[in-house]
């Protein structure tokens, strides 16, 4: 892996291309709904919409994603995307209101191409980096993708203010395109250990959840992740709302505010992958968890003339994001066989899918009893106690060394 740079930044750059394309329907697309239902229910169930697939097919894509060629399959999940780009292109173009079943619909198929790209996407970055890099190689991979992130809010504001939404969608046409045309210049070996083998899907899970078992460090972290994502999920989505009800917004504020949180994503991003983070990162995902909590109590307190604050706390959140992302893969990555990397990365997203349904069912009426403030503020409250249970539950298996026992089937 001596020549690792140069495809590494390809596949960087392949992915960068598929999250402009699909941030900009997802801005495009959300204050779309925001605008014409000013419904945290209806809000809540686009949301689901796009999870629905994880939660039903999540573990048995992890399985194909062991078993198939990893390049191969980000590249069908790229078409994809784009097939349902045509499709909500030619239904706004027909109709300047679509029914609202029916773009639900497409972000099931857009959730279908993410419960195999997300899980595929992570699994392959240890077949192109050094085991000894993976935490800098990380941080790099996660500030290109959250600078992709940033450029779809300001892309999707400017052209929702020039452009129908039926055009905005060409643009991730083309982002599919690219990021294809890039796949097809870099080399994914298949896993050897699978090449022979017959496929046996419910043997293969099995051995997913046997790996996860066996890994103790992220066995503990497990529940950390679910109960983060309850009440994280809601917030994201509930974002367009409390810009436009709390703050009197207009899209370019909601598009300030995501920039800004991607702004956050970059520069910590860029931290650790110059600087690699604290050698205690389990110590540093709870900090992180704790500066998130703050600044999401924070968010729902300010008065609406203190928009500016707000700014500011959405890229302390973005910033805090990469803390808790980024070693926590760079521990699974690290610590992970390459046989069994998908079916475990796949069972963590399928999990976090379920967990959804749960937050929205929860937070979407009761941002609809109690305002979308109040719910942020309960909801950073909440975020601080898993903030705490990260601590308890993490430091027996924290590392003074910083050093991963890689694959190690004893941990």
């Amino acid at each position: 892996m001596n020549n690792w740079k140069k495809p590494f930044a390809m596949f960087c750059g392949s992915q960068a291309f598929t999250i402009i394309g699909a941030s900009i329907v997802q801005f495009a697309v959300t204050w779309w709904i925001t605008l014409h239902t000013q419904s945290a229910i209806m809000l809540s169930l686009a949301f689901v919409a796009g999870f629905l697939p994880n939660m039903i097919l999540g573990p048995f894509a992890g399985v194909w994603i062991d078993r198939l060629n990893r390049r191969n399959v980000l590249i069908v999940a790229d078409i994809l995307l784009a097939l349902t780009s045509v499709t909500l292109g030619a239904a706004f173009l027909l109709n300047e209101a679509p029914p609202l079943w029916f773009i639900f619909s497409m972000l099931v198929l857009r959730g279908l191409a993410n419960t195999f790209h997300g899980p595929a996407m992570l699994a392959a970055v240890p077949q192109l980096v050094p085991e000894d890099m993976l935490t800098k190689a990380g941080g790099w991979g996660h500030m290109i993708r959250s600078a992709a992130s940033m450029v779809g809010p300001v892309a999707g504001a400017a052209l929702m203010n020039v452009l129908p939404v039926a055009t905005i969608m060409l643009v991730d046409i083309i982002s599919g395109i690219l990021a294809i045309v890039c796949l097809l210049f870099i080399k994914i070996p298949d896993i050897v250990s699978h090449a022979q083998e017959k496929v046996r899907v419910l043997a293969d899970m099995k051995l997913g959840f046997a790996a996860l078992r066996e890994n103790k460090p992220l066995l503990s972290l497990f529940p950390v992740l679910i109960a983060m994502s309850l009440i994280t999920m809601p917030l994201w989505s509930f974002f367009p709302l409390l810009v436009r009800v709390h703050y009197a917004g207009t899209v370019w504020h909601n598009s300030a505010a995501e920039v800004l949180f991607s702004v956050g994503l970059v520069a910590s991003s860029l931290v650790l992958g110059v600087w690699g983070g604290m050698k205690r990162k389990f110590l540093m995902i709870a900090l992180a968890l704790a500066v998130m909590a703050i600044t999401t109590i924070a968010s729902g307190l300010l008065p609406m003339s203190l928009f500016w604050i707000f700014l500011v706390c959405c890229f302390v959140m973005g910033g805090a994001g990469s803390f808790i992302q980024v070693p926590i893969m760079a521990h699974a990555q690290g610590t992970l066989a390459p046989e069994n990397m998908g079916k475990v990365l796949s069972l963590f997203a399928t999990a976090g899918a379920w967990v959804v349904p749960v937050g929205m069912l929860i937070g979407g009426p009761i941002t609809e009893s109690i305002g979308v403030a109040a719910y942020f503020v309960a909801a950073g409250v909440a975020l601080l106690g898993v903030a705490v249970f990260c601590y308890a539950v993490m430091r027996k298996h924290e590392n003074p060394s910083g050093e991963l026992p890689l694959h190690d089937e004893s941990l």
